[in-house]
């Protein structure tokens, strides 16, 4: 995963400040899909000409989509869009795993969860 290192300078004001947890999984997710901002943005149904702009706003954290587009962002990329808003990396790892499940392993997957927590279906 690439995690960029944000924070304090010891010499001086805050060069950056960490970008909202949104703004680095949509980075990500673009990163490891191979795909350039503007495509990304085309993907999501955005025109050409604003693509690019616009999906560099949101990796910035600039302005955070509204949750129409965020889902579009997050289809266009193969991900599901709970992918893009948690800051739990377990959590992070099993909606990827969870996205790529048929029907029948997602149930095991949920049944497994239940067995160990005690709880019947």
């Amino acid at each position: 995963m690439l995690t960029p290192s944000y924070g304090l300078n010891h010499r001086g004001p805050v060069s950056e400040l960490p970008r909202p947890i949104f703004a680095r999984r949509l980075a990500e997710a673009r990163k490891h899909a191979g795909l350039s901002q503007a495509q990304v943005g085309v993907l999501a149904g955005m025109e050409p000409e604003v693509a690019s702009p616009r999906v560099n706003q949101y990796e910035r954290g600039v302005h955070e989509p509204r949750a129409e587009t965020a889902q579009k962002l997050a289809d266009a990329l193969g991900v599901p869009a709970a992918f893009l808003y948690t800051e739990d990396e377990m959590l992070a790892k099993l909606l990827l795993l969870w996205n790529s499940m048929s029907k029948v392993q997602r149930r095991e997957v949920v049944k497994l969860a239940e067995l160990s927590n005690g709880a019947e279906k």
